[in-house]
Formats: structure tokens, sequence, C-alpha cells
């Protein structure tokens, strides 16, 4: 089922044929769907009370349009083309009835995060035979560690051998985090001492995993942006030492945004883009926050694939990112 036949169906309230309606895909559209709540609410919010100060679509509501959009952090540059592109339509077709207006909205919304991301690849790049290593970049406090708990657990869960190493080792308190989230996904956590070499942690993590067969090694590491060219002289480092001993590694290197924090997100992003080759997004805590426009944002302004969501808490609450699915869970019950 194509990206805008699904979106339709779920305008519609078109029930799903018994080809689609298996349970995983039903589950993981339910997820997005309580996921995005809080997001759609505050959109439908925002939608409401511009359409209610506004009897005709002229240029002060465009204006507003824009501002409205900026708001629910669709991005600045996303919201400009969508209130331009709206102009058009309105001239050429003469909309003038709010629910055409509005559906005209989220039609150029869709149109546009979809053809930003044509040739974007959200799969994560995982090996079909020997090792795959991924690493995990970002600030302190977004998740990254519980991300990569989460991710681990999974993993484990589907049969593979699974190891962690605790790169971060300018904080004590990060090296215990992850230990404790080894113990709680049942996978084994490589660690040093507390201001150790973060690459001779990676080394040996890589050395044991090589041992022991590993299928899945995931690194964690500091995030310290206020002083980037360590920060990035350290990764740098790090990734030396993974590809003298895997030269096609690491085959991701994520960086975990915190959805909460908005345009903070972008402006985390763009950073760590100068510091490293960013290959993809962890986006956390999407359920918790009416700011879940930020996908957008990323989408457009950044072309950068999101390759998983924060869901919700739970330790199976990490889903792989769906565009069709987060495009349903956040418009979903607007259109009239």
């Amino acid at each position: 089922m194509g990206f805008f036949d699904k979106i339709k169906r779920a305008f519609t309230g078109e029930q799903p044929t018994e080809e689609v309606s298996n349970e995983q895909e039903l589950q993981t559209q339910e997820k997005y769907d309580k996921g995005l709540e809080k997001t759609r609410k505050t959109f439908g919010e925002r939608m409401n009370e511009l359409f209610a100060n506004f009897r005709s679509v002229d240029e002060d509501f465009f204006e507003e349009l824009e501002e409205t959009l900026i708001g629910a952090d669709v991005g600045f540059e996303t919201s400009m083309k969508i209130a331009d592109a709206l102009r058009q339509e309105v001239k050429l077709k003469n909309v003038k009835k709010r629910a055409e207006v509005q559906n005209a909205i989220i039609e150029k919304l869709v149109n546009l995060y979809e053809e930003e991301g044509l040739n974007e690849n959200n799969d994560l790049n995982i090996q079909e035979d020997g090792l795959t290593v991924i690493l995990f970049v970002g600030v302190n406090g977004v998740g990254k560690t519980t991300s990569i708990g989460k991710m681990a657990h999974q993993y484990k869960e589907q049969g593979k051998k699974v190891l962690l190493a605790a790169a971060d080792t300018f904080r004590a308190g990060a090296i215990d985090q992850l230990v404790v989230w080894g113990e709680r996904a049942g996978v084994e956590v490589v660690t040093k001492a507390p201001g150790s070499d973060p690459a001779s942690v990676v080394f040996d993590a890589i050395q044991k995993a090589k041992e022991e067969q590993a299928d899945i090694l995931l690194v964690d590491t500091a995030g310290r942006l206020q002083n980037k060219v360590n920060l990035m002289k350290e990764l740098d480092k790090i990734k030396r030492v993974i590809q003298r001993e895997i030269p096609d590694a690491p085959h991701e290197v994520l960086l975990v945004l915190d959805a909460t924090t908005g345009q903070n997100a972008m402006v985390q992003a763009k950073q760590f883009r100068e510091t490293t080759d960013v290959t993809g997004l962890v986006l956390t805590k999407l359920d918790g926050t009416a700011k879940g426009g930020i996908v957008l944002a990323i989408r457009n302004e950044l072309h950068l694939p999101v390759k998983l969501v924060g869901l919700g808490e739970g330790i199976d609450d990490l889903e792989p990112f769906s565009p069709t699915d987060f495009v349903v869970g956040l418009f979903s019950g607007l259109l009239e």
C-alpha cells in the first residue's frame, strides 16, 4: 500500500482490507496515533484559532498562517513554502471555504514532506553477515543511553548477539547508566574507568565483539557541544579505531535528539553535522511533546533521515520511523 493510499484511507475513515490489516501494522499505527496525540491536538487548536480570527483568505491570513506553522515547529523555510504554495492555489482555484483551505494546508504539508524524502532511506544499515557497528552521538539528557538500551533489547529479542560500548568516559554517570540498561536488556557492556580514552573502550569492544562473533555493537559517546573541537577530535579518533578494525564501519552514526526541545533540536542537529558525518536521527520523546512538527522541519531543512522514534517510555516503544504512519498520526482527524 502506497504513501498516499494509506493517508487517504486514514483521512476518509476507510477500513483496511484484510490484505493490509495485519496485527503488527495496526499496532504500529496505534503507537503513532497515541504518540502524536499532543502534537495533533495542539496543531488542531492552532488551526481552529487561525480560522476563528479570519473571515477571508487575504494577505493577513497568509501571514498569520506562517506564524501558526512556525509556532508548531514546522520550521521557517517549510512554513514559507506552504504559505506560498497556498497563495497560488487560492488564486487558481478560488478556494474560500474554511474546510477547503484547511485541507489544502495539510495537503501541501504532506506533498512537500514526501517530495523532500523521495531518495531518503529510513532503514538502518544492518549487515547481514558480520558485525554491525552503530555509533550514537548527541548531547546529554536527550535520551541517548535509553535509546541504546531499548535498541539492544530489541535486537536481543530478535536472537542477535549484542554488545554495548560505554565510550562516554567523561561522565561516570553515563557509564553507570549504560551498565544498568545493559542489565535490563540482558547484554554485556564493555567499560573502563571514568576518564579513560574513549577510543580504547571502543577498541576493546570491537575485539570482544569479534571474539564472541557478535552481530551488533552499539557505541555510546560523549556529547559536549560546548567544546566542539575536542568532541570532533574524540569522534574522529573513535572512527579511525573502528575503521582500522572494520574498514566499512561505522555502519550508522545516529544523532539522538529530544523532540520536546523543538527548534533547539534543529540547532543541535546543525552543530553535530558540522562535527561528524551523521547518517540518521533518533527522535526521542515524540509522545511527550506538542512539537512533533519538528520532524517536518528536519526532513525539509536538514535533509537527514529520521531512522527511529521514541513513542513511549516502555522498552518496546522505540520504533523504526515510518513516514506514512507519522503523517497519518499527525493529521488524521484534522481533515474535514
